[in-house]
């Protein structure tokens, strides 16, 4: 800790350095100039100084203010004290008083007395600042003789010295509650303590705080165990949190609720024949209104058991719902064709799951199919700590058919096995709670939103927030299209009556306060407006040492894409052994082919870079990564990309060169010129072509070539650039394999300014 110096206890004191100096060296301390250090005893000394002779004054105006107020109980009529001259002892004795506690003997004596300041010596602030709660009773009672109030105190309080009183005070209050910052003056009033002592605590902790400025919980955490005081955290509760009242459930409250399902796989694996197979299955001929409602979820039935699941297009949708928040599913089924095996998305899903920890049961589809080898498909789910139950892992496989209704019923009844393991419960006599599955706007209707009851039950005519809309529930219908007046705990319903349309994954309430509902939502309005204007901050590489060196960051989660399986996995394992004492990084999602925006979307819920290897984004990633701040890394040697994340975690990384796409162009013919090799016939798609930057020729997402332009021609003439919009030829130095369909990207390297 740094300890203070001279010329900053001087400006506190409102002195100047040269008077404390002098005062000092009366006391044999050696000081040499303004900016010299000093140690406790010394400020201790500078306490006792500025402090002890106003405390003798004090103390005998006190004994004289006494003896006045005997002598006037003793008459029958009291006079006002007048003040005399003699009072207070000439400053001769003041100076000699002090000489001869510095002369008494080799040792030093300090009087430990509660202190008392003298307020003429200071400003109203610096009053603020040092005053103890004793000198301002006391000087109340001043005030109060001098008006020649000669009522003696004969209760037994009064008889009490402050010292007893503030003894019997600390033995008392032992814990004290403090939010995460306080001031020094609050903090000075929670331990009953002078301002005077709190400062002079952190003037020891290297700290120059006025009474108003406010101090952390962990320092003053510090000063309060000096002081033999406990300290907890206080919790502080919003206008939300009495609105909402998410307090935890009774147990005995607690009744079972119905699983939510989430499917996912990889695209033509099954997914929608799989859930279409599920619904036909439960559907009865006779129901009225049996034509099943549309609204992103639908409840079935099986061995007088409900499960709950989510229409959603994709793990885009349900890594949307985790972005804002919401924890929806509770089981993930993952489609997977026994002919194919585990594919790109297949992976993805995987990953996605993981991340938001749900369990996962495998459908192994299409089993009926020539070249079905269910075996395979779990030999594969190895690879990534999926083991089948068979197997003796804990992941349950299913062969099914969709198309001819095979292993359907053996799927639901592993999904009711898995939710019983779970014990999944909620409270279905409280207010609601739940999740917006969907939302859009009706012409006819408003405002009309999917919403997922996940605790307590939902009526028609509650009062309900979701993100920034709020309203009073109009009408409600069930996934059949039936009108329902009440919804419990894992019941999907649409409804109708909210002021706007909220955003997927948004967390709704059911609240009893229209009129606080709506102010709640208000203030969410203007915090998003704040929050527009801030900076929000994504990990980088750039300042990952400088998170890590604060102890923000501990594991760094990374995605890797590559142009080959082995590329991803030998990058996989390179950046993985470089983890740390200070921090550990986490491959979260692995795997072949171009950046896609689901890549960027789930490094944006995980707080992930992404790191790709002879590999591109695409346009949607490109935007998404820019919009969402996510930091994407490309390289085309692996050794650059493991040097640049060492030096990033050793605090050395200093970019001088940023890449600059400049456009993209399109190749729709090809043309051979004997003596010159492959001219383009291309089209601009974006931005321009520019004839003196660099180029890199990408097909299906993957770099196959990085160089330069050999030529760039509008017709038969020579061109310096040319715009989007616009057709040219191009021909690159030493490279003749363009294909029609390639694109051409346009970049160069800037230098970045220090």
């Amino acid at each position: 800790m740094s300890k203070p110096r001279v010329y900053e206890i001087a400006k506190d004191l409102n002195v100047s350095s040269k008077q404390l100096i002098e005062k000092l060296q009366d006391f044999d301390v050696k000081i040499k100039n303004h900016m010299s250090t000093l140690e406790e005893q010394d400020i201790n000394i500078i306490l006792e100084i500025y402090t002890q002779q106003d405390a003798e004054h004090h103390k005998v105006s006190q004994q004289k203010g006494d003896k006045n107020n005997i002598s006037q109980h003793n008459k029958a009529e009291p006079k006002a004290h007048k003040k005399q001259p003699n009072d207070s002892p000439s400053q001769k004795e003041k100076d000699k008083d002090n000489k001869n506690a510095k002369k008494s003997g080799d040792a030093k004596h300090y009087n430990t007395r509660p202190n008392v300041v003298d307020l003429d010596k200071f400003d109203n602030e610096k009053i603020e600042k040092l005053m103890p709660d004793q000198i301002k009773e006391d000087g109340s009672n001043k005030k109060k003789a001098k008006k020649g109030s000669g009522r003696t105190r004969k209760d037994k309080h009064f008889n009490k010295t402050s010292s007893d009183v503030h003894k019997q005070k600390q033995q008392e209050a032992v814990k004290i509650e403090v939010p995460d910052e306080i001031t020094v003056g609050d903090l000075a009033e929670k331990l009953d303590r002078p301002a005077a002592e709190i400062i002079k605590k952190l003037m020891l902790l290297g700290t120059m705080a006025a009474v108003n400025q406010m101090i952390d919980f962990d320092t003053a955490a510090l000063i309060a165990e000096d002081f033999g005081v406990e300290i907890e955290k206080e919790v502080i509760i919003t206008e939300e949190d009495k609105l909402f009242n998410d307090v935890e459930d009774d147990p005995g409250k607690l009744k079972a609720r119905s699983p939510v399902v989430v499917v996912m796989g990889h695209v033509d694996h099954g997914k929608t024949s799989l859930l279409d197979a599920i619904r036909e299955a439960n559907v009865i001929a006779t129901e009225a209104g049996g034509i099943t409602q549309h609204i992103g979820a639908y409840r079935v039935k099986i061995s007088d058991k409900d499960i709950t699941f989510l229409d959603t297009p994709g793990h885009e949708a349900f890594t949307a719902m985790r972005a804002r928040g919401a924890q929806v599913t509770d089981i993930a089924i993952l489609v997977v064709a026994a002919d194919d095996g585990i594919m790109p998305q297949t992976i993805e899903a995987i990953n996605h799951a993981k991340a938001a920890g749900v369990s996962i049961i495998i459908a192994v589809n299409k089993i009926d199919k020539e070249g079905a080898n269910p075996d395979r498909v779990k030999q594969e789910l190895t690879e990534y700590d999926l083991v089948p139950e068979e197997w003796g892992g804990d992941t349950i496989c299913v062969d099914v058919s969709a198309l001819k209704k095979e292993g359907i019923d053996h799927l639901l009844e592993m999904i009711l096995l898995v939710a019983e393991m779970q014990e999944l419960k909620a409270n279905p006599e409280r207010l609601a709670k739940g999740t917006v599955i969907e939302a859009k706007l009706d012409k006819g209707r408003g405002s009309v939103a999917t919403l997922l009851v996940q605790n307590g039950t939902l009526n028609t005519g509650d009062v309900i927030v979701a993100g920034t809309a709020v309203g009073r529930v109009r009408a409600m219908m069930d996934d059949k299209g039936k009108k329902v007046k009440k919804a419990g705990p894992s019941v999907p319903v649409e409804i109708i009556g909210l002021s706007e349309v909220p955003e997927g994954g948004d967390i709704f309430y059911a609240v009893e306060d229209e009129k606080k509902a709506r102010d709640v939502v208000e203030k969410r309005k203007q915090k998003i407006k704040e929050e527009q204007f801030k900076h929000h901050h994504k990990v980088s590489l750039d300042d990952l040492f400088d998170q890590i060196k604060e102890g923000e960051m501990k594991e760094l989660n990374i995605i890797i894409k590559a142009d080959v399986q082995g590329s991803a996995e030998a990058l996989k394992q390179s950046l993985e052994k470089l983890s740390n004492d200070e921090v550990r990084i986490k491959t979260i999602h692995a795997g072949v082919g171009a950046i896609r925006e689901s890549d960027v979307m789930l490094a944006s819920v995980s707080n992930a870079i992404i790191i790709g290897f002879n590999v591109r984004p695409d346009s949607g990633a490109r935007s998404s990564a820019e919009r969402q701040e996510v930091d994407v890394r490309l390289y085309r040697v692996i050794y650059n990309a493991i040097e640049e994340m060492e030096a990033a975690m050793k605090g050395l990384l200093d970019p001088t060169y940023k890449e600059v796409v400049l456009g993209h162009t399109e190749v729709r013919a090809t043309f051979k010129v004997s003596g010159v090799g492959t001219i383009a016939g291309c089209y601009v798609t974006d931005g321009k072509i520019n004839r003196n930057s660099e180029v890199r020729v990408i097909r299906d997402g993957i770099v196959i070539h990085e160089g330069t332009l050999a030529s760039l021609k509008r017709f038969k003439d020579d061109a310096k650039e040319v715009a989007s919009g616009y057709e040219c030829g191009i021909g690159l130095e030493r490279f003749n394999d363009i294909k029609e369909g390639d694109v051409i990207e346009c970049f160069m390297m800037e230098e970045v300014k220090a």
